[in-house]
C-alpha cells in the first residue's frame, strides 16, 4: 500500500500538526481496507493491528512448521523454554488462538535458524482465564515459576498481568506481554515488557480523533477495570485539552459499571440524558448489551465510539445497519497478508483450527523473537540474561535494523548492535519497558456492522 494515499471520509484530518494534549504526536501514515478486519482486546484493550508493512513475512525461511512444545520437564537450562499464560478458556478466549499462533510460529521460526546458543526452543502455554477467576493465572504462574522458563509470554489482559507479575518479578522471570496497555504497567517491573503501547498513546489518538470530528461534549459509558478507567483518563484528559469536556461518566464520578454486568439500562438512561455529541464505550463483552440497548433508546450509534477491548465483528450479533458510521481505536500495526498467512497455517497444522482473530498475533510473535535474540545477545538462555538484554535487541542501543530472526542472529554473531523490526511494528523499548511508539489503527463499521480500518496514526509517548 501506498503510505502516501490520504485517509478516507473524516480520518484524512488526522495529521502531524495534531495537538496531541500531553505532548503527543501523531501523523497519518497510510490508510485503507486490506479487506480483513480484526479487533478486541483484553485487559487492557487492545486488539490487532493497523498499518501494514512492505517487509516480506518473519517465517519464509522457514521449510515447514513445527509444533514444538516443551518436553516434561524442560527448563532454560537445556532449551529455550518460552512459557505462556494466555487466554484458552473464559470470556477472552477468542483473543487466544492469534497469540497462541504467533509464539509458536515464532518458535517454529527460531528453530528453523538453528536455535538459541545451541538449544532447541520450546513452548509451554498455561491458561490465563480472565479477571473473573484469578485462581486460574496464580496458578499458572506458580506453575511456570517452578518450570524455570526463559520468558513467559502474557497476559493479554492487564488485570490478570497485575494478579501475577509480582509472582514472576520476585522469582526473576522475564514477562513480556502482547496486549497489556494499562498505564499502570509503564515501568512497573524490571522483569516486566510489553509489546503494545500503553493507553497514552491509544487514549490520545482516540481523543483527538473525537475533537477533529466536531464533538465537544462527550459520554462514556465504561466498566470498573485498571484499563477501562486508564483508558478512559487518558481520552478525557485530550479532549478536555482539545476545548471539550465530559457529560458523564468522567474521572471521579463514579458512574463506572461492574465488569460483567448483563443489564444497563439505568446506565443507557444516564449517558443520553446528559446530552452528549458522542458516547465512548470502554468494555468487554459486555459491549453486546450495552449497544442493544443504547440503539433502542434512540441514540444516533454514528456517534459512538470503540476501543480495542470492543473493537470486534459484530455482523452476527446485532442487526445489519446498527453500527453503521460508529468508530473505533485499536493499538498495533496490521501485518501484511503473507504474515497472517503463516499464523493461520501453523494454528491450522498445529490444533486443526482456523485463525479468525489477528489481534496480538504479531506482539506476541515479536515478543518471542526479542525474547530469543536477547538470550543471543547475552549468550545464555536463562531469564535473567533475557531481561537484561531485551530493550538492547529491540533497537534502544541504536543498533543495525533486521527483519528476521535469522538476520538479527547474524548481525550479533558479528559483534553488532541490532534493532529488531518486526511485524508489529513497534519502536524501540523505552526505559518504562514499553514500546516507544507505535500504530494505532482508525476504524469505522460499514452496514455489515463489521469494523473496516480506514487509517492509521502512529504515536509516541509523551
Amino acid at each position: 500500500m501506498n503510505r502516501s494515499t490520504t485517509a478516507s471520509r473524516r480520518f484524512r484530518r488526522l495529521s502531524a500538526t495534531v495537538a496531541l494534549g500531553a505532548a503527543l504526536g501523531l501523523s497519518l501514515v497510510a490508510c485503507g481496507d486490506d479487506g480483513d478486519s480484526s479487533g478486541s482486546d483484553a485487559g487492557d484493550g487492545d486488539t490487532t493491528s493497523a498499518a501494514p508493512t512492505d517487509e516480506s513475512s518473519p517465517s519464509e525461511t522457514a521449510a515447514a512448521f513445527t509444533d514444538d512444545k516443551c518436553a516434561q520437564g524442560a527448563t532454560s537450562a537445556d532449551s529455550f523454554k518460552v512459557g505462556g499464560i494466555l487466554p484458552l478458556t473464559g470470556s477472552l478466549a477468542f483473543l487466544g488462538p492469534p497469540a497462541v499462533a504467533g509464539v509458536g510460529l515464532a518458535v517454529s521460526d527460531i528453530n528453523a535458524a538453528g536455535g538459541v546458543n545451541g538449544a532447541k526452543a520450546c513452548h509451554d502455554i498455561l491458561d490465563s482465564g480472565d479477571a473473573n477467576d484469578m485462581s486460574i493465572s496464580t496458578a499458572s504462574a506458580g506453575t511456570m515459576v517452578a518450570g524455570a522458563p526463559s520468558v513467559v509470554i502474557g497476559a493479554e489482559s492487564s488485570s490478570v498481568s497485575l494478579n501475577f507479575v509480582d509472582t514472576l518479578t520476585e522469582a526473576k522471570i522475564t514477562q513480556v506481554s502482547p496486549a497489556n496497555t494499562a498505564i499502570d504497567l509503564s515501568g512497573y517491573s524490571p522483569y516486566y515488557f510489553r509489546t503494545a503501547p500503553p493507553d497514552t498513546v491509544q487514549g490520545n489518538a482516540l481523543g483527538t480523533l473525537i475533537s477533529q470530528d466536531g464533538y465537544t461534549n462527550v459520554g462514556f459509558l465504561v466498566f470498573a477495570d485498571t484499563y477501562g478507567t486508564g483508558l478512559r483518563n487518558a481520552t478525557e484528559d485530550t479532549i478536555t485539552a482539545a476545548g471539550g469536556k465530559c457529560v458523564y461518566g468522567c474521572k471521579g464520578a463514579g458512574e463506572e459499571f461492574q465488569p460483567n454486568q448483563t443489564t444497563f439500562s439505568a446506565e443507557v438512561q444516564a449517558v443520553t440524558a446528559a446530552k452528549p455529541d458522542a458516547i465512548v464505550i470502554i468494555a468487554f463483552d459486555e459491549t453486546k448489551s450495552i449497544v442493544p440497548e443504547l440503539a433502542a433508546s434512540g441514540w444516533d450509534m454514528s456517534k459512538t465510539y470503540f476501543v480495542d477491548g470492543n473493537l470486534s465483528d459484530y455482523s452476527e450479533d446485532f442487526e445489519p445497519g446498527t453500527l453503521e458510521g460508529a468508530q473505533g481505536t485499536l493499538p498495533g500495526q496490521d501485518p501484511d497478508q503473507g504474515f497472517k498467512d503463516q499464523l493461520k497455517g501453523w494454528y491450522q497444522q498445529a490444533n486443526g483450527e482456523e485463525v479468525k482473530d489477528f489481534s496480538y498475533g504479531a506482539e506476541a510473535y515479536d515478543a518471542t523473537i526479542l525474547s530469543a535474540l536477547a538470550a543471543v545477545k547475552g549468550g545464555s538462555n536463562d531469564s535473567e540474561t533475557v531481561d537484561k538484554n531485551f530493550a538492547a535487541v529491540s533497537g534502544a542501543t541504536d543498533g543495525e535494523e533486521c527483519n528476521t530472526y535469522a538476520d538479527c542472529v547474524a548481525l550479533l554473531e558479528e559483534g553488532k548492535e541490532i534493532r529488531y523490526a518486526g511485524p508489529s511494528g513497534i519502536g524501540p523499548i523505552d526505559d518504562e519497558n514499553d514500546p516507544s511508539s507505535a500504530f494505532i489503527g482508525i476504524y469505522q463499521y460499514d452496514a455489515n456492522n463489521k469494523n473496516i480500518l480506514s487509517g492509521t496514526v502512529e504515536g509516541s509517548k509523551p
